[in-house]
């Protein structure tokens, strides 16, 4: 392909939950002209990708042009008076906390891990702890710069059909390359947070749901494994960031201190079994076990509240070579009945999840394919070979759309096309927007070809 630049190899591919390989050609373009130019060569389809933290395929191209953001990843501006920031689509999360914090500035929404581009954030219109106030990470984006499949420029406001068709749109209407975005104040870079252990799936829901009234962030770590009495027994953390005066006397002295570094690293390889329904169990045990019962006010840093995972480099490879699943789902409020027994599934199967987290979404944007809206919405992680997976997905799938809600496109890796369209009742606009910016059908990924995006 002669427009393919030298920074341009043949690479097998996975998202991060390690499964699905697919071998494309990645090339890294330094600058507009250039990805334009890989556009219209792209032959064999292409599609977008950051730093590849989807879990599933959907930055993927089989035979056809993976377009890293990798080298278009340099924030251009950042005003310390009102925190606009003007950046690069490959600029990570992690980069403008580290510009931003100095000066008092947070990103707006943060998702369960910093190693998230701004591009790939609005592709999938990622969300946060923060959502019954703040919304998805699309709300706070002022303008993006994109190139068109045909690789034609265009700037694009949320009053335009194309930013909510870009908002969650996976990657498949465009490239986006510059982002300008308002970023959130904060006082400090701690959090004051208050942890709560909670005995059953009742008292997690009324404890997430009073919680919303009164903290900024909150969220479930639930015990997916536990039955009968102890059934969604989970421990909530919820909080907002520090004001000065909570500081202890040496952090006052540096109250934007943020580290960004991981403490450990993850073996290249771990025996396959690893993660199954008696080391999760033991683990949940221990984990729900050593929670408090009830703490107040304790001073957290934006890596333990935010980012745990992040300490650890490659946690995914825990899951060892079979890699993993994530499941995640949202359920409008009323439909709490649907929730519990979701978990009973789970537990009754029952399906090693350790990292099985619950919140409350507040309203969504106008996002043909975002996948947040009012409502309760559950992720779980299974290894990918956990014995009779496929059918218990199967179930939650009816159980999830029978209660009017959906699945989570940057996640999903399985889901059939036909419940996807039950999901998501945009998606005949989407479609339609898609071909008639894209009639060749340039950009591809093996999300889109496998759901017909």
């Amino acid at each position: 392909m002669s427009t393919v630049s030298a920074r341009a190899a043949t690479r097998v591919l996975t998202g991060w939950g390690r499964i699905a390989p697919t071998t494309a050609t990645l090339a890294e373009p330094a600058g507009d002209a250039e990805a334009a130019a890989l556009l219209r060569g792209a032959a064999s389809g292409a599609i977008p990708r950051g730093l590849g933290r989807s879990y599933n395929n959907a930055a993927q191209c089989a035979g056809g042009l993976v377009l890293s953001t990798g080298r278009l990843n340099r924030i251009l501006a950042l005003d310390k008076a009102t925190g606009v920031a003007v950046c690069e689509a490959g600029v990570s999360l992690e980069q403008l906390m580290v510009a931003g914090l100095p000066a008092g500035w947070f990103v707006p929404v943060s998702p369960g891990t910093r190693q998230v581009t701004v591009g790939g954030a609005i592709a999938a219109d990622v969300h946060g702890k923060n959502h019954h106030v703040a919304g998805s990470f699309a709300s706070h984006v002022l303008s993006f710069d994109m190139l068109l499949p045909g690789g034609e420029p265009r700037t694009v406001t949320p009053s335009g059909e194309l930013f909510w068709a870009t908002a969650g749109g996976m990657g498949l209407t465009g490239l986006i390359v510059r982002v300008t975005v308002r970023l959130k104040r904060v006082d400090t870079s701690r959090v004051k947070v208050d942890t709560v252990r909670t005995a059953d799936i009742d008292q997690t829901m009324a404890v997430l749901a009073e919680h919303d009234t009164r903290y900024g962030y909150t969220v479930a770590w639930s015990d997916s494994l536990a039955r009968g009495s102890a059934l969604g027994r989970s421990v909530i953390t919820s909080g907002d960031f520090a004001a000065p005066g909570d500081l202890s006397a040496r952090d006052r002295d540096d109250p934007f201190a943020f580290d960004p570094r991981s403490r450990a690293g993850a073996p290249p390889a771990f025996p396959p079994g690893l993660i199954n329904r008696y080391s999760v169990r033991f683990a949940n045990e221990v984990w729900y076990r050593k929670a408090p019962r009830l703490r107040e006010g304790q001073l957290q840093t934006i890596g333990q509240f935010f980012h745990p995972l992040d300490g650890i480099r490659n946690w995914n490879r825990v899951y060892g070579p079979g890699g993993f699943r994530q499941y995640q789902y949202v359920v409008p409020f009323g439909a709490e009945a649907a929730v519990r027994r979701s978990f009973e599934m789970v537990s009754a199967h029952p399906a090693p999840s350790f990292v099985t987290v619950l919140k409350r979404f507040g309203a969504g944007d106008p996002g043909l394919l975002s996948f947040p809206a009012p409502g309760w919405t559950l992720a779980l992680d299974f290894p990918a070979r956990t014995p009779g997976l496929g059918p218990l997905l199967d179930e939650l799938d009816r159980l999830v759309v029978s209660h009017g809600g959906r699945v989570y496109l940057a996640k999903d890796s399985r889901v059939p096309a036909a419940v996807l369209e039950e999901m998501y009742p945009r998606l005949p606009e989407f479609r339609k927007l898609r071909a008639e910016l894209d009639p060749s059908g340039v950009l591809a990924s093996d999300l889109s070809r496998r759901l017909g995006l």
